[in-house]
């Protein structure tokens, strides 16, 4: 008599009862996108990571170099030398600009700003590809912190501007404490910029090779080396080209701190609702950007 072995038929499960048991057992999709209210819990949570990984940058930064972090002050104050031998001397935008040298000063402290923290913006995802792919965190971190980097920068800066605008003849007033609002906008501008210009460049890194040309351009319109209400009140250009030049976000802060510091640098010069343009260009920029970037947070790393 022969014994016959009988196969256990095989049952093949179809995908959607595996997500069902998945889920029945608590997991979930491997760097899936929290809800916002949820992913903004997760951010606060890493405030200290963010101070932390923004300090170490800042301090590698110029580890490499002898002077260190004197170069934090030198770069913005030999580019201002360069600006003012080019545009003030050679092409005279000091013409008719009361105290050129503070004016022009400040304008390059407060530009090298914005335009520092766009290009770390750009390596934000991109350059730090290791530790996005090892650990599982809120991206958003990641720009915000390099933000902070450039803010904490900007501090350092800040110690040699006031040294200038004293040499100068510039007296200190209560309207430098102008400056602390006006350096707040900025700020939450340039993050929302940076988480910006962070999921552009996690897609199309060729982006970070194309910005220097387009930051370039932006501070030649920016007013950094020239006074943008004393060429309008001698051009005949149409109105949106006027608009948009007083409207220019990177022009509106460094008008802000220069009027804030500077007392020949008057209310006269400053464009209609200042600051209400400055906030709403700090909202726009800050809420929409993070937004934005949030929207694409479980495709950062990924080929």
């Amino acid at each position: 008599m022969s014994t016959q072995t009988l196969a256990a038929p095989v049952v093949e499960e179809r995908p959607e009862d595996l997500r069902a048991l998945a889920l029945r057992h608590g997991l979930g999709v491997s760097g899936a996108r929290p809800a916002l209210p949820e992913y903004v819990r997760q951010l606060w949570a890493r405030r200290h990571f963010i101070t932390a990984f923004a300090t170490a940058k800042l301090t590698a930064q110029y580890s490499q170099a002898r002077l260190g972090q004197v170069w934090q002050v030198m770069t913005p104050l030999l580019n201002a030398a360069v600006y003012y031998v080019i545009f003030g001397v050679l092409m005279n935008t000091r013409a008719g600009v009361p105290d050129f040298v503070p004016f022009l000063v400040t304008g390059v402290f407060v530009w090298t700003f914005t335009s520092s923290s766009v290009m770390a913006g750009t390596r934000a995802i991109s350059g730090n590809l290791g530790l996005v792919r090892a650990l599982h965190f809120p991206r958003a971190a990641l720009p915000v912190a390099l933000a902070l980097q450039q803010l904490q920068q900007l501090a350092f800066s800040l110690g040699a501007l006031v040294g200038i605008l004293l040499c100068a003849g510039v007296t200190p007033g209560r309207s430098w404490l102008l400056a602390v609002p006006a350096l707040f906008l900025q700020s939450l501008f340039n993050t929302g910029v940076s988480l910006v210009m962070a999921r552009l460049a996690a897609r199309t890194p060729d982006i970070a090779q194309l910005m220097p040309f387009l930051l370039r351009t932006w501070m030649y319109v920016s007013g950094v080396m020239w006074s943008v209400q004393h060429v309008l009140a001698h051009n005949h250009l149409p109105h949106a080209v006027l608009l948009a030049l007083e409207c220019n976000p990177a022009a509106v802060y460094i008008d802000l701190v220069r009027f804030a510091l500077i007392d020949s640098f008057t209310s006269a010069q400053l464009p209609p609702h200042v600051w209400a343009v400055a906030t709403g260009w700090a909202l726009v920029a800050a809420v929409g950007g993070f937004i934005w970037f949030w929207k694409a947070e479980e495709t950062y790393g990924r080929g």
